[in-house]
């Protein structure tokens, strides 16, 4: 039997701040609807929206990049590398991007390997509008990454060892065969849905960008590959003469594909079978009539 998620009329303002203040863990199930709402949304918005989005996404990605490069330029002494402890300083400001972009709700390719797939597994019939939002939303980070880069490079904006810096993070990422580039993506991928599912049952900015930073920090760390963060690193290595453009098309295609395969089948597929096939749905649906009739019956 197909599974139909609830649809609750939207809560007044104050039913929503009574909310925020009920620290009752969510269910599963909880989060399952609120991650399928978000997919309804996004996927009801206009292909010029989604690319507007996508674009701003893609610039404010850089600032992970940025704060990267900004660390390493100022903790390392001129003609030296940066030390391993030095990398692990630089990285607490990897977080950077991913907060600007997911509570600023700027579409984002990775968040939506979890989102709208949620919602297709349970209704079918969004599967073309899910491909449309990627196909939509990928080119529209990547320009906002080239934006980026090209600030940074062709511009007297930043000082040449941040440039250089930050360059120096995109060589290191292109010089992994593509299969390992491939699973380093599938880690990437496998985190940043985790952060937008958990972001999705979070009661607060507070603990939302907790775990944001906390997640996403790991990814950095480990320097698992990121379409849309790693692309400013690549591309303002390609602007100022470092490599040439065939290495960024012979590493997107193994980042994406991996972020894709993390995303989708390690976090959405666990998550729905969870909620739909672990039982959390039935128990939620027989829980529900009672609430509601004992409401009623004290409202009469």
């Amino acid at each position: 039997m197909p599974y139909r998620l609830r649809r609750y009329p939207a809560p007044a303002p104050a039913a929503i701040q009574d909310a925020q203040k009920n620290l009752e863990r969510p269910s599963a199930q909880d989060i399952y609807e609120q991650v399928a709402n978000n997919a309804r949304q996004e996927l009801g918005r206009s292909g010029v929206s989604l690319a507007i989005s996508g674009l701003a996404g893609g610039i404010f990605m850089g600032l992970s990049a940025l704060g990267n490069a900004i660390a390493i330029a100022l903790l390392t002494t001129p003609g030296t590398t940066p030390t391993s402890k030095i990398l692990f300083a630089a990285k607490m400001f990897y977080p950077l991007g991913f907060i600007v972009v997911i509570l600023g709700r700027s579409q984002l390719f990775t968040e939506n390997t979890l989102y709208p797939v949620a919602l297709v597994l349970a209704e079918k019939k969004h599967f073309w509008k899910t491909l449309r939002l990627w196909a939509t939303v990928l080119p529209a980070n990547i320009l906002g990454a080239l934006a980026f880069a090209s600030i940074v490079a062709l511009s007297n904006a930043l000082k040449p060892e941040i440039v250089q810096a930050l360059a120096n993070l995109g060589l290191e990422a292109i010089h992994n065969p593509a299969a390992t580039i491939f699973w380093s993506g599938v880690m990437g991928g496998w985190i940043i849905a985790t952060v937008a599912w958990l972001v999705s049952g979070s009661h607060s900015i507070t603990g939302s960008v907790m775990i944001i930073w906390m997640l996403t920090f790991v990814v950095g760390l480990g320097n698992f590959a990121h379409c849309i963060a790693t692309s400013g690193e690549i591309l303002t290595a390609i602007l100022i003469g470092k490599i040439g453009w065939s290495s960024y098309l012979t590493w997107i295609v193994p980042a994406v594909a991996g972020n894709i395969c993390g995303g989708v089948g390690m976090v959405t597929l666990l998550e729905y079978g969870q909620v739909i096939y672990g039982g959390d749905a039935e128990a939620e649906a027989i829980a529900r009539p009672k609430e509601e009739s004992i409401n009623k019956e004290s409202a009469d």
